[in-house]
């Protein structure tokens, strides 16, 4: 990437970054300090701690769409503000619906899809999945450090303070957004069918069964991991006796070395081309430690090696599942597949707290482990049947102004080419898309092809 791409990639990166982290600091620490508040119930509190997914999967597409229209960045700063202004709202409020309504206007504000229209308005076709995967990377590290983090800071800021922390990480993300990103060039600012929506490829998303699996299978990701949330801080404090301001000490070790724990697994998924295999066992692995969770959450090593064992498989497959998505995608809708299989996750962020609440009040501790067990078995049988698709990378490649007559001819010249497993020019984006394998596709087969005056 040249210098531009670069500081727009790592700048953009760190805005989604810092809202990401400001979402999920509260995880480990918000149900400790939901007893306090007026008028709460265990399921109010999973409500809580999942309404930002249920407003997030309703604007994630529509601000992406808006952004077309008024321009990226004026539409990430509005919902920047709106999640600053619901950060405040969740710090003042004293009572369980008061934090609901605050968490609910967070996830409102909803700049996942304008975020990433602007990083391909900043990047060439040809880097931009590496600029996807930095984007991916800042994502789950904010993840990671918010787990730690959220218990650090609630023993000196206590959770109104990491709420108005947030607001404040969510005006700082402002001023990157207009004294560091860049400002695109006007020719760059079009529809990017790679990341962005596109409402007539809906219809055929949403009738391929194989993308259903995988968007069914992130909805119940998310929907377990929120789950657990909602009981495992009282795990670490009433059966383990570890309080709120020493909890950060017990997450550090596991997630630090779930990620060693991912990596020789992604490796074997991705170089040893083992996806369905990988997948299949780290969905077994999230059902094991759920099992075990709510069989021995009194023993603070067996919470400990549970917990690792479902993070391990949480990361690999939060990280296996948008590279599935992005293989079995239409190659020209991989925007839409990725836009469906987005509101799924939030959506499953939404349901999960909603449902770990309501079992943590119905059937306590070991029914909300038992139950998540139960739930990832359910997804382990759907997943089995799933195909394995081609071991293929997206590749993209500017062709300039085309008719559609020439764009139907160098798309079949495209797909007859080594490597190549589908590939579709779009005349009116003068971009070819193609889904090849890297082993064997040559990118000077492209460069041929137009100098022969195929264009």
């Amino acid at each position: 990437m040249n210098p531009l791409e670069r500081r727009g990639t790592f700048s953009l990166a760190g805005i989604y970054g810092l809202r990401m982290l400001g979402l999920f600091m509260i995880l480990p620490v918000f149900s400790l300090y939901a007893e306090g508040l007026e008028g709460v119930t265990p399921t109010l509190i999973g409500l809580a701690l999942g309404a930002y997914g249920l407003t997030m999967a309703i604007f994630q597409i529509p601000f992406g769409m808006l952004s077309d229209r008024f321009g990226r960045k004026p539409i990430i700063t509005v919902g920047l503000v709106i999640f600053a202004v619901g950060s405040v709202v969740a710090a003042m409020a004293d009572s369980i619906w008061g934090v609901i309504i605050g968490r609910a206007i967070q996830g409102a504000g909803a700049i996942a899809a304008a975020m990433m229209a602007l990083l391909a308005d900043l990047t060439e076709e040809e880097h931009r999945t590496k600029a996807m995967a930095i984007m991916g990377i800042s994502i789950g590290m904010s993840f990671t450090i918010a787990l730690i983090a959220g218990p650090f800071f609630n023993s000196f800021i206590g959770v109104q303070g990491i709420f108005w922390l947030t607001a404040v990480l969510a005006c700082a993300g402002i001023g990157i957004l207009y004294l560091i990103v860049p400002q695109p060039s006007p020719e760059h600012c079009h529809l990017h069918r790679d990341v962005e929506t596109i409402p007539a490829k809906f219809a055929s998303i949403l009738k391929d069964a194989q993308l259903l699996r995988l968007d069914a299978g992130i909805m119940l990701l998310h929907a377990l991991m929120m789950a657990m949330f909602t009981a495992m801080p009282f795990i670490l404090r009433d059966q383990l006796g570890i309080e709120s301001a020493s909890q950060a000490w017990f997450y550090l070790p596991v997630l630090l070395l779930s990620v060693f724990g991912m990596v020789p697994l992604v490796i074997v998924a991705e170089k040893k081309r083992k996806m369905h295999k990988v997948f299949l066992s780290c969905i077994a692995l999230i059902m094991l430690a759920d099992a075990l969770l709510g069989f021995a959450h009194g023993s603070i090593w067996a919470v400990g090696f549970g917990l690792w064992v479902f993070f391990v498989g949480f990361n690999v497959l939060e990280a296996c599942l948008p590279s599935l998505i992005s293989r079995m995608a239409p190659v020209d809708g991989k925007g839409t597949a990725m836009g469906v299989y987005s509101t799924s996750q939030f959506f499953g962020a939404f349901l999960g707290g909603v449902l770990g609440g309501w079992l943590y009040g119905a059937v306590g501790i070991e029914g909300v482990f038992f139950s998540c067990a139960g739930i990832a078995c359910l997804w382990l049988v759907i997943a089995f049947g799933m195909k394995v698709p081609a071991h293929a990378s997206t590749y993209m490649r500017n062709i300039g102004s085309v008719s559609e007559s020439e764009a139907e001819r160098l798309t079949g010249l495209m797909r007859g080419l080594a490597g190549v497993f589908d590939a579709k020019v779009v005349a009116e984006d003068g971009v070819a898309y193609l889904r090849v394998d890297k082993q064997k596709f040559d990118e000077a087969e492209i460069d041929k092809l137009l100098e022969q005056g195929a264009v």
